[in-house]
């Protein structure tokens, strides 16, 4: 049976902790209890801070005893998030934190695979809490009063808590039966194409479509990480641009990482590679003055990648996807790549495609495991729905 991880810094936070490691044991769950403080325990614990701290990449000394908080927090992040992903019996992690412990903890919990129970009790949670929980399924439940002691509100807060992630972790979801799950990646000027392959495909598979605005593209890889999918149509690799100009809806430097890593079924192409996205005009950085530029609506606005930005993102993708292993096939439409690059569209530039194909083709490597394919269409051509469906239904049967 799995342990539900308890975790907090028990040097500040030892009564807190010990209350809430108690209230889960009460719920029936099995208790580990994690120490993530910088100095001595307060109370008994399971695991020592000084064995999350080794399993730093430096070692617990790049951790413990060092002057800069800052940098103690940053450090014990990376110990915890290597910890907490190298135990094979976490059944559900429940933290407690301000804003240290809060940073150091759900630095853990995204590591972990989603679906498994992460509760976060912060001080922090009522708040903006992106950066905590990113693209992961992190729970945060608010404190309400700071955590300097139990009190008669914080003894209920805490109760509430462990009675959640006991539950959980006691009746976790059923494994879904029925179809393999797909992801797939769209814009809006890719939707024609995107909803054609979800309806070729959704009788054999559960397609799970996002958006590609930076979020969108790593929450699917997140899935493809954590063994959730079977397979990934990325027609829309639009996020790219963002990254490598200053966009706002930007991929990270990982992005097709997890298509490496996990070597999934690979349908690829190059849907919204012509636009850079900012929002309402005045937020446009001064360089771009005088570019080509479209307004999407009142707050957001597109750039014309030009020629040049074409053939860095083309190399770009290309050295991404030349490091996977497993099957890969891209497609590239020869007459557009999204509905403003059209012939007579707002963002059709024949120039900066062939600049774009180019680049990919000479910097992808193709081998017969991995393949790319031009083909005479627009991105939106029911034909080019078809083709990349079918391209994908070939490399998922073999």
């Amino acid at each position: 049976m799995g342990r539900i991880y308890v975790v907090g810094t028990a040097d500040t936070k030892g009564e807190e902790l010990a209350f809430l490691a108690d209230a889960v044991a009460r719920a029936g769950g099995a208790v580990a209890r994690v120490d993530i403080g910088m100095r001595g325990a307060t109370v008994p614990v399971d695991i020592a801070a000084s064995e999350v701290a080794a399993h730093h990449p430096k070692g617990a000394s790049a951790v413990l005893g060092i002057d800069d908080r800052g940098a103690a927090v940053a450090g014990m992040g990376a110990a915890f998030a290597n910890f907490i992903r190298s135990r094979d019996d976490v059944a559900g992690v429940i933290g407690i934190g301000g804003g240290g412990g809060t940073s150091i903890i759900t630095a853990g919990m995204r590591a972990l695979p989603l679906g498994l129970p992460k509760l976060m009790i912060s001080t922090l949670a009522s708040g903006d809490t992106a950066p905590y929980v990113d693209v992961s399924d992190i729970i945060m439940m608010p404190s309400v009063t700071d955590m300097a002691g139990l009190n008669r509100l914080s003894r209920v807060v805490l109760h509430n808590a462990a009675q959640a992630i006991a539950g959980m972790a006691a009746k976790p979801a059923p494994a879904t039966a029925g179809k393999p799950a797909l992801g797939l990646t769209m814009f809006g000027v890719t939707t024609p194409c995107v909803t054609a392959i979800v309806e070729r495909l959704r009788a054999d598979y559960d397609c799970m479509v996002f958006h590609a605005t930076g979020t969108g593209g790593r929450s699917m890889e997140k899935l493809a990480d954590s063994g959730l999918l079977a397979g990934v149509l990325d027609i829309t690799t639009t996020e790219v641009c963002d990254l490598l100009f200053g966009g706002v809806l930007p991929a990270t430097e990982d992005r097709f990482g997890a298509i490496a890593r996990t070597k999934l079924p690979y349908v690829g192409s190059v849907g919204a590679l012509d636009m850079v996205n900012f929002w309402a005009p005045p937020t446009i950085p001064e360089r771009y003055r005088g570019r080509l530029f479209y307004e999407h609506n009142p707050n957001v606005t597109l750039m014309r990648t030009t020629a040049e930005e074409c053939r860095r993102i083309g190399e770009w993708i290309g050295g991404r996807l030349a490091r996977c292993d497993g099957p890969v096939r891209f497609l590239i439409p020869e007459k557009g790549v999204s509905a403003l690059d059209i012939e007579g569209g707002a963002f059709f530039d024949a120039e900066a495609d062939q600049a774009l194909f180019d680049a990919i083709e000479r910097t992808i490597k193709p081998t017969r495991n991995r393949t790319v394919t031009r083909l005479p269409l627009h991105i939106n051509d029911p034909a080019f729905a078809t083709a990349a469906a079918e391209a994908f239904l070939d490399i998922a049967n073999t």
